[in-house]
């Protein structure tokens, strides 16, 4: 293998794929990339073995051929070098760099020892609009548990449907819920549940104004069961390995019938609450809210630290009512709200509370949190 690439060119493909190769691992091929040329350029590929990142960059080969070299090195070479053209060639397993007055071998592994990409068919791709994808994956992925006990809560739940899409998350202590619409199409509805680490590779490689391919794989057995997914818009590839389950059903856990409503000023309330966390329990990190016509007071009371009062004007609807969150989960929720004034509602102190963006005229936002109340201590 022999080419000629710009400096920029082989940094910016080592930065979009170094990012999918593990800090750690018993095999050493993972800690490589693979490159593989084609007439004109050179593809990069990376992967932990759940999420793989291909690349293609432009470059003038003289030879064609293929070998994986580590990965975290070569950036590392490329970001020092001086902005000329790079020469890279192979030798056996050895890959050798010629930049200027420098020159750098480094100790490669066959291309052949580099784990097999997921064969997903392209050609029958769904398309889909990269500022929706975005807008998905921003406003829900947070929500998803990072507890191993509850593997199928690692993922985020992707619907796909005709005219329209989903995303959804959760912890079973705080959920986001998201869908835009499509318009017409011919997508077969279709669920995934797809690991959050593979959803911030799709956001850091592909931009709003992209149109993006989604494509699936059919299971070992031929069966409609999906085992990964595969993005791909220009010359950018991401896959990643779907969690296997069922999605537990969301709906159930929405309450519909919330009758208490108050329209705050996100902002306001945001900075209400991070006030009262300085206060609150390391442990529970417990504020009580008492909603009041036109008010809500905040409080804290921690034996061992101290406590803290805050109060804010709102409007309101309903009677008085005593209810306690978690600071932490009450300000993430807030923090991905896209409007300034938001909706919060509820029925009871030990009910589901939902939070909404409130929009000037007709244009509404299909977004929804749910956050669990806490047990209230006298």
């Amino acid at each position: 293998m022999k080419f000629t690439i710009t400096r920029q060119n082989l940094h910016s493909g080592l930065a979009s794929v170094s990012s999918s190769i593990p800090s750690k691992t018993t095999l050493p091929v993972l800690s490589n990339i693979l490159f593989e040329t084609e007439t004109d350029g050179v593809w990069m590929s990376g992967t932990d073995l759940d999420v793989s990142v291909r690349v293609k960059v432009p470059a003038e080969i003289r030879e064609a051929g293929s070998l994986t070299a580590p990965g975290k090195k070569l950036q590392e070479i490329t970001r020092e070098l001086p902005n000329q053209p790079v020469e890279i060639s192979t030798r056996s397993d050895q890959i050798e760099l010629s930049c200027g007055r420098s020159r750098f071998k480094l100790n490669g592994l066959p291309a052949d020892e580099f784990p097999s990409l997921p064969a997903v068919d392209f050609d029958a791709a769904v398309q889909v609009k990269g500022t929706d994808l975005q807008s998905l994956i921003q406003h829900t992925s947070f929500a998803v548990s990072s507890e191993e006990s509850r593997p199928i809560l690692n993922g985020v739940l992707w619907e796909l449907r005709d005219g329209a899409m989903r995303m959804v998350a959760t912890n079973g202590h705080r959920l986001a819920r998201m869908g835009v619409p499509t318009g017409p199409g011919t997508i077969t509805s279709t669920d995934f549940i797809v690991p959050p680490a593979a959803l911030t590779q799709v956001q850091r490689l592909f931009k709003d104004a992209d149109d993006i391919h989604v494509a699936w794989d059919q299971g070992a057995d031929g069966s409609a069961r999906r085992n990964h997914l595969g993005f791909r818009s220009g010359q950018t590839e991401v896959y990643t390995r779907l969690i296997e389950g069922t999605y537990p059903n969301y709906e159930q856990v929405i309450p519909k019938d919330n009758d208490k409503n108050a329209t705050i000023d996100k902002k306001a309330l945001e900075s209400a609450v991070r006030r009262m966390a300085v206060v609150a329990s390391d442990q529970t990190h417990r504020i009580r809210l008492t909603f009041e016509e036109n008010r809500v007071h905040l409080n804290v009371l921690t034996p061992d630290l101290g406590e803290g009062h805050d109060e804010l004007e709102i409007a309101y609807t309903g009677g008085e009512m005593e209810i306690g969150f978690n600071a932490n989960y009450l300000l993430e929720v807030l923090r991905y709200m896209p409007t300034s004034e938001v909706k919060l509602s509820f029925k009871a102190p030990e009910r589901a509370a939902t939070v909404e963006p409130l929009t000037d005229g007709d244009e509404a936002i299909d977004y929804l949190c749910l956050v669990m109340p806490l047990r209230l201590l006298d």
